[in-house]
């Protein structure tokens, strides 16, 4: 093997937008030696942001994996978008990823997107530490950073580093350097090398009682998650660095501290000690458990109605499984990312796409470089991240195995699109063109939608919002190079229903010469429970005189009707049918049945009554005090509701809750208000009943 499994590292960075992730992501780049020169987000340098659109905006859009050496650790990176619009970038890289470095902004402390992030981490159990950035700036907060994520976290912070000053270098007592608390020694970068060389010094005579305390407090966090350090420290003798870090590793791994550093990556200050930090306390595919899947074709011997669970541990020796996390669509042949759970790819091999049961051909493997690749001739193993090219049936979520041992991993699940807009051709000839770039761009993009509208051939277009499909107009137009018309966007609504319902749905036709019956009894009622918007199940009464597969097209007629939309034509969520019973006699058929369950649904839509659910945001805007009353009052008439406002340093937060469909153009009213001073973020959180005034809208 080229790199011993112990030695890889499977992470992410992620944050909230303008934390300074890709930032960090070059600092890293450059002192590992990946890169000459170091890149800069401003200039449109930099080597994870590759794509056009990212240089021009200076934002991470997609998900971008590099891999470094760094303390004879090979290190697979990922580097993540902080914009709410583009979660689906960060939800996808957490599924496979081993552990992440979360950063903070010193001035901003833990904002909006920080929690999406951290949450979508805990959901997928990633270890993590913490990087608190930006002390440069103006306000940084290094103590009211930490306090927050541990607040508003929820997480156990582990400080490892405190920082030396604070602010820009015009304040009294500018950020010059950091404080190591293992080896309690300062360190000073120098801003000629670009950072790359640092001096290691003494401890201030003025900052040595503050960095015992930090000492102190750090060995007491540590002492309860080891007696031999607990036995040290109560003989009142030297704990050793080599315990400590061992200690840390242990616990990190475990989740149940979260390491901090603190640095900032512009002025090239604390990243060697954050990229120690990653391979030293960070798991490696050895760290974690065996992946867990079902076996497609074995029943649980203990409960014949349930699948067979099966385990893969990271072992070269082991079946080969792997999950691809990533497509990018080529006419050359797509590029989809694997992570390798388990066993040994080959190039020129053959395998079981076992989510599609079908199998294809590996004909090439390559090292993933950001916007560049690396081809690979040797076999790849368990453990890995890697890019594999000709995958023709395979899209994100999909597990690959062998094919005389197949397993079928946990899929990737992403969030529901809440805006669309309708996109029209200019002609004929561009339908087709259109329709092919549609779907390349879905293969892409789990949480972009396309849906011709069969009645006006309008074809609509749907994602997580305004950003979102801005930049999906801006690739139609100038990277496909495509003739079409933009409507305005608009809000993704859904209904639900009102009560309970119970009804007979009945077919009593004739059919050319042919007399059909069948009656099909449901019952529809509310349900919120889980993650499943329409749930549809069979119940019927033991030694129900009915076929199987009559009952089997009750249910899929049912699901399809749901599909369909309610009244207003928007899908249906929250909505739990069970299928009471279906009636046959010898003029059944299938059509019959349809036709029944189709009239159920219609029945007991209309009887149980229809709510129309707007999407409600969940948002956060930071600004300058004197702007608090303006801001508030035009998110009241917005019919936002205001939950609370709180002071984080120089400025004031605003936190509320506020309908999707109120919120268009709300950057450019957010800045009128504050004169440019400002900022806001915003993500999805719920759905809600519409007031009578919209409702009367779509009637």
């Amino acid at each position: 093997m080229s790199t011993a499994i112990e030695k890889i590292r499977n992470l992410g960075i992620i944050a909230h937008i303008d934390a300074g992730k890709t930032t960090c992501t070059e600092r890293i780049l450059y002192y590992s030696g990946f890169n000459h020169k170091v890149g800069s987000v401003d200039e449109g340098t930099t080597t994870t942001d590759f794509d056009e659109e990212e240089q021009e905006r200076g934002i991470t859009i997609y998900s971008a994996a590099i891999t470094y050496h760094w303390n004879d650790c090979t290190v697979n990176l990922i580097d993540t978008p902080g914009h709410v619009d583009f979660t689906a970038e960060v939800e996808r890289s957490l599924r496979v990823l081993d552990g992440a470095a979360v950063i903070f902004s010193a001035r901003e402390g833990v904002e909006a997107q920080s929690e999406t992030v951290w949450r979508q981490a805990d959901k997928y159990n990633v270890p993590r530490l913490a990087f608190i950035n930006k002390m440069d700036r103006e306000g940084a907060d290094f103590d009211g950073t930490v306090n927050e994520i541990q607040k508003r976290l929820g997480a156990n912070p582990l400080v490892l580093t405190i920082p030396v000053g604070a602010g820009p270098e015009h304040t009294p007592d500018p950020f010059r350097g950091t404080i190591d608390l293992i080896q309690m020694k300062m360190l000073v970068w120098d801003q000629e090398s670009k950072g790359m060389k640092f001096d290691v010094l003494e401890i201030p005579e003025e900052m040595k009682e503050e960095a015992e305390l930090w000492r102190s407090q750090l060995l007491d966090q540590l002492s309860m998650f080891s007696d031999e350090i607990t036995e040290l420290m109560l003989a009142e003798e030297e704990v050793p660095a080599e315990l400590i870090h061992k200690v840390i590793r242990d616990a990190t791994i475990h989740l149940l501290c979260v390491p901090v550093l603190c640095g900032t990556a512009l002025h090239y200050i604390g990243i060697q000690p954050l990229m120690d930090a990653l391979c030293a306390y960070l798991p490696s595919p050895l760290d974690i458990p065996p992946v867990e899947g079902i076996d497609p074709k074995g029943r649980d011997p203990k409960n014949p109605e349930e699948p067979k669970k099966i385990q893969r541990k990271t072992d070269p020796k082991e079946s080969f499984c792997g999950l691809v996390f990533k497509v990018v669509p080529s006419k050359h042949g797509d590029l989809s990312y694997l992570r390798i759970y388990s066993g040994t790819l080959k190039p020129g091999s053959r395998v079981l796409n076992v989510s599609r049961n079908e199998k294809e051909n590996v004909p090439q493997i390559y090292r993933l470089l950001a916007g560049h690749k690396e081809l690979l001739k040797e076999p790849v193993y368990a453990g890995d991240i890697v890019g594999i090219v000709g995958l023709s049936k395979t899209i994100t979520g999909d597990t690959l195995s062998e094919t005389n041992h197949p397993i079928l991993l946990e899929s990737i699940e992403f969030p529901e699109t809440v805006i669309s807009m309708a996109i029209e051709p200019e002609t004929t000839a561009e339908r087709k063109k259109l329709d092919e770039v549609l779907e390349m761009m879905r293969r892409q993009d789990p949480t972009f939608q396309a849906v011709v509208n069969p009645e006006t051939g309008q074809t609509l277009i749907s994602g997580m919002g305004e950003l979102h499909l801005e930049i999906i107009k801006h690739r139609l137009l100038r990277d496909f190079k495509l003739n079409v018309r933009v409507r305005p966007p608009r809000v993704s609504y859904r209904e639900t229903i009102k009560t309970t319902a119970e009804v007979v749905g009945e077919c009593t036709r004739k059919i050319g010469d042919v007399q059909l019956f069948a009656q099909v009894k449901i019952k529809m009622e509310p349900f919120s429970k889980g993650d499943k918007s329409v749930l549809v199940i069979p119940m019927l009464p033991i030694g129900t005189p009915c076929p199987l597969e009559y009952q089997d097209a009750a249910v899929q007629t049912l699901r399809d009707q749901a599909d369909g939309g309610g009244m207003y034509g928007f899908p249906l969520i929250h909505i739990k049918t069970t299928v009471q019973d279906v009636i046959v006699d010898e003029t059944t058929n299938e059509t019959a049945v349809n036709i029944a369950a189709a009239d159920a649904f219609n029945k007991a839509v209309l009887q149980a009554g229809i709510d129309l659910m707007e999407p409600i945001m969940k948002l956060e805007v930071t600004t300058p005090e004197e702007c608090v009353g303006g801001i508030i009052g035009d998110l009241q008439q917005r019919r936002a509701q205001v939950n609370q406002t709180y002071v984080r340093g120089h400025t004031s937060v605003i936190e509320a809750e506020a309908p999707l469909a109120t919120l268009f153009g709300y950057a450019n009213d957010v800045k009128s208000l504050s004169q440019g001073r400002a900022s806001f973020s915003m993500e999805p959180l719920t759905y809600r009943p519409a007031p009578k005034e919209v409702m009367d809208s779509f009637m």
